[in-house]
């Protein structure tokens, strides 16, 4: 594809802070980059102007400049050959080892752009143009309906607490199974006299007794809702214990300030596995913790998916260590994370390539940007988190998976349980 314009501008997320969206070749083919609020150590960097008289220091004006003049007058006129190209000369471009000079926010809404005006040059989905293939697989959504940590402002210290719809004939049925609950959840919890305002992605924040609170109370919800915990709609939680790591302890910040070794962080979860129908755990312990991880995957990694967020950052090389030591079963995949569609697509491929699952991700600073809904079908990684049943930017995705199911019609077959590591 040869390219006759890019244009970046910077436009808002879901928080209201700034991000970069570029488009192409004068098309509507845009993408447009999320931020995340706890992030791994290793994940590639943000460029932010650092201004405080502008959005409090996170515009992002340098990023912008970087597309329009130094990547603009690069790529101009040139043609490449696929996304693998396109990618590598902005990489050689920008000359990092984590994307700190041109900004992997810039990078990634170019990336993205690329990637979609490529696909409009052809007539084809987004899907189709990342990975063509024979029948797609539709995914499960893992639908974060209480937010805590980092996410909200309530005293509850794991970050996600998610519901895994699975017992469904189609991802159409499935969103309808998970709205059902959400609603529920939202009346059950007004009942009871919490606070039925949402957080950063979507899902409800109140102030609970305890963090076990909030699973005891989506397993109401689920009963409520008409069906069966475990069998038609099970849990994924994501604590986002990097959070908690302080000072080679785990620090309950924001409830009972309990601080916990490993070994009992370790012990913690597998009692919940054991109450609980709980079919995915992300980041069960914090990036740093490797000797940790090894044994919380030796001792429970043939019970749950074993997702690792922080550790892996969905960066190839430090993916191919955790297989290597043997660390968690399940990469969680998020863009902006690496930088690149290219380099994503080579961190999910590594992942399956070596029986380990892979759970595509949104960012707790999200825009109408539909790419993972795209990218969990063309990957057929089974299953998506996005957020929760409420707020435009995680919907937008929910109903780009509606158009894409309709779209490939008996093409599509539904993940179901059988997306999960462990098989109920």
């Amino acid at each position: 594809m040869k390219l006759t314009k890019i244009h970046a501008r910077e436009i808002l997320d879901s928080r209201g802070n700034p991000t970069v969206e570029v488009t192409l070749n004068g098309t509507t083919a845009r993408g447009i980059s999320p931020s995340g609020a706890s992030t791994g150590e290793k994940e590639a960097v943000e460029l932010r102007d650092g201004d405080p008289e502008r959005y409090n220091g996170k515009g992002v004006e340098k990023a912008v400049k970087g597309i329009n003049v130094e990547v603009g007058k690069s790529v101009t006129g040139l043609s490449f050959e696929g996304q693998q190209a396109f990618d590598d000369h902005i990489i050689g471009l920008d000359g990092t080892e984590n994307k700190s000079r041109l900004g992997a926010n810039a990078m990634l809404a170019a990336s993205i752009a690329f990637a979609r005006a490529s696909a409009v040059a052809k007539g084809i989905p987004l899907y189709r143009q990342l990975v063509e293939r024979e029948g797609y697989v539709m995914p499960v959504p893992c639908m974060n309906v209480i937010n805590g940590g980092r996410h909200s402002d309530n005293n509850i210290d794991f970050q996600e607490f998610m519901i895994a719809p699975h017992n469904a004939p189609s991802f159409k049925e499935s969103i309808r199974m998970g709205e059902a609950v959400f609603h529920s959840l939202r009346s059950l919890l007004k009942a009871k006299g919490y606070y039925t305002g949402v957080g950063d992605e979507g899902g409800f924040a109140p102030n609970l007794s305890s963090n076990e609170e909030a699973v005891q109370i989506i397993m109401e919800a689920i009963h409520i809702a008409g069906f069966a915990p475990g069998k038609d709609i099970s849990l994924c939680l994501d604590p986002a214990t990097s959070e908690m790591w302080n000072n080679g302890k785990y620090e309950f910040y924001k409830s009972s300030k309990e601080r916990i070794t490993t070994d009992e962080m370790i012990g913690f979860w597998e009692g919940w596995l054991k109450e609980y129908p709980i079919i995915l755990l992300e980041d069960g312990l914090g990036e740093n913790d490797w000797e940790g991880w090894k044994k919380l995957t030796s001792l429970l990694g043939d019970k749950v998916e074993l997702v690792g967020d922080d550790i892996f950052c969905t960066n190839p090389s430090i993916i191919q260590q955790g297989i290597d030591q043997g660390i968690a079963n399940s990469v969680l995949i998020k863009l902006n994370q690496i930088g690149t569609v290219s380099e994503t697509l080579k961190a999910v491929e590594l992942a399956q390539k070596n029986g380990y699952n892979c759970f595509i991700s949104h960012r707790s600073g999200e825009t109408e940007d539909t790419t993972i809904a795209d990218l969990v079908v063309a990957t057929g990684a089974g299953h998506i988190k996005t957020g929760s049943g409420c707020r435009s930017e995680r919907v937008s995705k929910f109903n780009q998976l509606l158009r894409i199911e309709e779209e490939l019609g008996d093409r599509a077959s539904f993940a179901g349980i059988n997306t999960f590591y462990k098989k109920l």
